[in-house]
């Protein structure tokens, strides 16, 4: 992954992060990481538990930012959310995995699509 890629990554995930704070949504960790993989943004919305992928495009010539979470990504985002939650110890009654699109504009805020229940 190039430097660019790597801060338009960053930038998306710092959108999707005051995305989720406006709504009303409590970030407990971000940039959860273990051997596995990574979880972008783990947040509490009421009583739910909410695992964020979040997807940040410059444009749609690859698909929409939430094409890009595939069926293999859903299931490996799965499992890393119960790694999280074993070595936290974090209870929860309800937990639901979403997707936060953020499309950049030359001109202008990013567009921050949030998908609640994704997968």
């Amino acid at each position: 992954m190039t430097k660019r890629n790597q801060a338009v990554g960053a930038y998306g995930e710092r959108c999707a992060t005051r995305h989720l704070i406006g709504a009303g949504l409590r970030p407990v960790a971000r940039n959860w990481r273990c051997p596995d993989g990574e979880i972008d943004i783990i947040a509490w919305d009421g009583p739910v538990l909410a695992f964020c992928e979040v997807k940040t495009r410059r444009n749609d010539s690859f698909g929409t930012p939430a094409e890009a979470v595939v069926p293999a990504k859903a299931r490996r985002l799965r499992g890393l959310a119960a790694r999280w939650l074993a070595e936290t110890g974090t209870t929860a009654d309800e937990v639901r995995f979403d997707v936060l699109s953020v499309r950049l504009s030359d001109a202008g805020p990013a567009l921050v699509d949030h998908l609640k229940g994704a997968f």
